[in-house]
């Protein structure tokens, strides 16, 4: 049997924010072992990271969900041969692992772009089960060898991924003044992806003094509140990159975008949100909303851990287990000034 964590059966009206999960909480619980499908491998978790979308999401799921999308493990157990998924995955080795399955023959697959699949099937969104257990079933197409890292720090492959298509997507050119609205976890990947690249002025936004230090920390050169931004603005910056996921963003990102400019919405907002849209007619803004990541960005994102580039010393503030899960979430659905939380099913066994 394998200890899980799963969703609460019930939230309170006003969700996390609002003094707790109703007459629900998560749940820590045994399940069956996972036995690996054709082309799939099972993974001994390391560690889970907590996403600001589970804090979305996690009231609209299934009660019994168990969620979490942001792991990496030990491979346990390897299924049988699929000849449309060719791997070399053994057992002992170190993986991560898109939280995704695609069919591995459309076009979406194909190009690695798997998030796309019509009949992709999502890990820890009430589909298949999460990482947020110590045992989880993965697709071998969708995973990446570890090289050299600790798999715990393994986990920040996904949320490094998400930043790295942002930043993909935003096209920086050399000189360009760029604005990160949020540093929050996805927040920080994306200023870890542009501080290495071509942009001569790089400013975050973040109400929390701890995120503003720790965007200090990832290459930012210069941080303020959302309340002090205006002033900064000036002309504009060339490109803004979203990663609040909360109602008026798209507005605040529209106010900051000079220009012919590029604004990218990354942030996960499921609630109702209106913007002028003459405001980005008026100055011909490009606009991308994002999601995910392809293969070849999830690849490029463990080979940054590889080489050292980040890691946990940066990126995370704390690391618990399973039994933890309902405080941290309380803590993080708050104003608070985490970086990275990480669930490690180890930490639990022995705390």
């Amino acid at each position: 049997m394998r200890a899980a964590v799963t969703a609460p059966d019930e939230f309170g009206a006003g969700g996390f924010g609002a003094g707790g999960f109703g007459t629900g909480g998560f749940v820590v619980e045994d399940r069956p072992d996972p036995t690996p499908g054709p082309g799939e491998l099972v993974l001994r978790v390391a560690a889970n990271g907590i996403c600001g979308s589970d804090l979305s999401t996690a009231p609209l799921l299934p009660s019994g969900t168990i969620m979490g999308h942001e792991f990496a493990g030990e491979v346990v157990g390897v299924g049988p041969e699929d000849p449309d998924v060719p791997h070399s995955f053994r057992v002992g080795d170190a993986v991560a692992a898109m939280p995704v399955i695609g069919c591995h023959r459309c076009r979406a697959c194909l190009t690695g772009d798997v998030a796309r699949c019509a009949s992709a099937r999502t890990l820890g969104l009430g589909v298949l089960p999460g990482g947020l257990a110590e045992f989880v079933a993965v697709g071998a197409a969708e995973s990446v060898l570890l090289d050299g890292i600790d798999p715990v720090d393994g986990a920040l492959v996904e949320p490094l991924a998400v930043g790295l298509h942002a930043v993909t997507r935003a096209s920086v050119r050399p000189g360009a003044r760029v604005l990160v609205l949020g540093a929050g976890p996805v927040g920080l990947a994306v200023l870890h992806w542009l501080s290495r690249g071509v942009a001569t002025e790089l400013v975050c936004s973040d109400p929390s003094p701890g995120r503003r230090a720790a965007a200090l920390d990832l290459g930012a050169s210069a941080v303020y509140t959302p309340d002090e931004l205006p002033a900064q603005v000036e002309s504009g910056f060339d490109v803004v990159i979203e990663c609040v996921g909360k109602p008026g963003m798209i507005t605040a990102a529209l106010d900051a975008v000079a220009t012919h400019g590029t604004v990218v919405i990354a942030g996960v907002c499921l609630s109702d949100d209106s913007f002028m849209p003459v405001a980005g007619v008026v100055k011909e803004t490009t606009m991308h909303f994002v999601s995910y990541y392809t293969a070849s960005e999830f690849r490029t994102a463990a080979a940054e851990l590889s080489k050292g580039a980040i890691g946990s010393s940066t990126l995370v503030s704390e690391i618990v287990g399973l039994g933890e899960v309902g405080r941290v979430v309380h803590e993080l659905a708050a104003p608070n000034d985490h970086r990275k939380v990480l669930v490690a099913p180890a930490v639990s066994a022995v705390g």
